[in-house]
Parts: C-alpha cells; sequence; structure tokens
C-alpha cells in the first residue's frame, strides 16, 4: 500500500499500543468466556465426518452477510470469528482498507468487501471474520455470521456476468438464493487487499 500523507501513522501506533496494552491489562480469558470458547471448540469436535462421496462435491462453507449481500467462504479459510473488535480507522487509505485492529498481538487489516464489486461500503456494525491460511491474513468485516454449513457443487449456478468485470476471479460461484461464493486463494491474493504496512511502522 502506498504511503499517504493523510494517515497519521504515530497516533496509529500509539493508538494500537494502548489497544495492546489495555488487552494486556485484562489478563485472561472470564470463566464464562473460557467456557463459551470450550463448548465451540466441542462442537467444531463433534462435527460428523463428511460422508464417502465423489471428491469436490461438497464445499463447507461459512455463511455471511456484508454491506446487504450474502457470502459464503470456505470454512478452511476462516480462522475464526471475533464479534467485538476495536478497528481503528485510516483516513485517506484506499476504500477496501477499513483500518487496523490487533489480534493475539499483531496488527491486522480490515477489509471491506463491497469496493471490491463496486458498491459502497456499509457503516453497520458486526464480526470480523478472520481469513487466512496458516496465519491470519485479513479481518473482513461483516455484518453477521449466519452459519458453517455444506454446499453441493451440483446446486451451483456460474458468477453472475456483472460481476466479471469488478469482482474478476473472487466469485467462483452462486447460490440459488443470490449467495456469492468466494475463492479463498484469489481473496487472499487480490492485489487490492494486499497492504505493506512495514514501510509505516505498524507491524
Amino acid at each position: 500500500m502506498p504511503h499517504s500523507k493523510n494517515i497519521d501513522w504515530t497516533a496509529v501506533r500509539a493508538r494500537l499500543a494502548e489497544l495492546e496494552s489495555s488487552r494486556e491489562a485484562q489478563g485472561d480469558l472470564t470463566p464464562e468466556e473460557e467456557a463459551a470458547l470450550l463448548d465451540e471448540r466441542a462442537r467444531a469436535l463433534g462435527r460428523p465426518l463428511t460422508p464417502d462421496i465423489a471428491p469436490g462435491t461438497l464445499r463447507e462453507v461459512v455463511r455471511f452477510r456484508a454491506s446487504d449481500q450474502a457470502y459464503a467462504l470456505e470454512s478452511r479459510f476462516v480462522l475464526e470469528v471475533v464479534r467485538s473488535a476495536e478497528v481503528i480507522p485510516l483516513p485517506g487509505a484506499p476504500p477496501a482498507l477499513r483500518g487496523l485492529t490487533l489480534l493475539h498481538g499483531e496488527v491486522l487489516p480490515v477489509v471491506e468487501l463491497a469496493p471490491l464489486f463496486g458498491r459502497a461500503p456499509s457503516s453497520a456494525p458486526g464480526p470480523l471474520l478472520v481469513v487466512g491460511t496458516h496465519r491470519a491474513e485479513l479481518g473482513v468485516r461483516t455484518e453477521e455470521v449466519r452459519e458453517v454449513t455444506q454446499v453441493s457443487s451440483l446446486d451451483l449456478l456460474p458468477t453472475p456476468e456483472g460481476l466479471m468485470d469488478t469482482a474478476g476471479g473472487l466469485v467462483f460461484a452462486a447460490d440459488r438464493d443470490g449467495t456469492l461464493l468466494l475463492e479463498g486463494d484469489s481473496l487472499l491474493s487480490d492485489s487490492r487487499l494486499v497492504f505493506d504496512l512495514s514501510d509505516e511502522g505498524v507491524v
């Protein structure tokens, strides 16, 4: 990401430091939060195994909404869902970059999908979808994370023609209810979502 004169990186670094100090001061999880985390892990481990069927027929996806559009992303790209995250805005940043947040002590870019599709982003609050492969790479701002489910390739429709010019390879199919199925590898490698923050000294 090119350096922007409109971004006060000194203030950003200071705010990130405050946020990290605040989280460290909070200490470990409360008993309620720890119980909720253990319950979530137990549910994940208790999921039934995928039936023995032809490879590629079923995909496990996470369904969510962002800027009034329904999306689905394969669950293997979703590392976690952060229900409440403080996002530090970056005035003058590209439209797709909502800001920065701290996740487990690391700076994470928070992005909007709407500008990638030629649409205005929503200001409605919602959870972050932490996306990556071996590590957290992006926090995708959502209005709602709905469910983890499976979709059959037999029920999918081709990418809407109107998205080809704006979305490129980000969408590989659409569901019959209008949900856009995102291609995870393309999302993580899209040049509009690759931000080099090292020059600004925030990582």
